[in-house]
């Protein structure tokens, strides 16, 4: 009997607000200066909540915002502030010790 396996996708555990609020904090705090980690956050946050609604919220097409939060996707800082509002998260600066 072959085994089989599904894809695992963070999407699928983000459930709670705080489990978002959580998941996007420990990417922030991850991600390795590239912003690969965050724009991984906010894809599967999308995902998540749906992302036609996203679109709709941003006013940015929802095939555009697929492209731009996939491992490829290289969105400008506009669109990552504008993903980040309408999925009601903020980004919180502090001093690294």
């Amino acid at each position: 009997m072959a085994e089989k396996f599904s894809r695992w996708d963070s999407a699928d555990y983000l459930k709670t607000e705080e489990d978002i609020a959580l998941y996007f904090d420990a990417c922030v705090e991850e991600d390795p200066g590239d912003g690969s980690l965050i724009r991984t956050a906010l894809g599967a946050i999308a995902r998540a909540r749906g992302m036609t609604q996203l679109a709709r919220e941003t006013g940015l097409a929802r095939e555009g915002l697929y492209k731009a939060l996939s491992p490829e996707g290289n969105p400008e800082f506009t669109t990552v502030m504008k993903v980040i509002k309408a999925l009601g998260l903020k980004l919180h600066a502090s001093h690294a010790a």
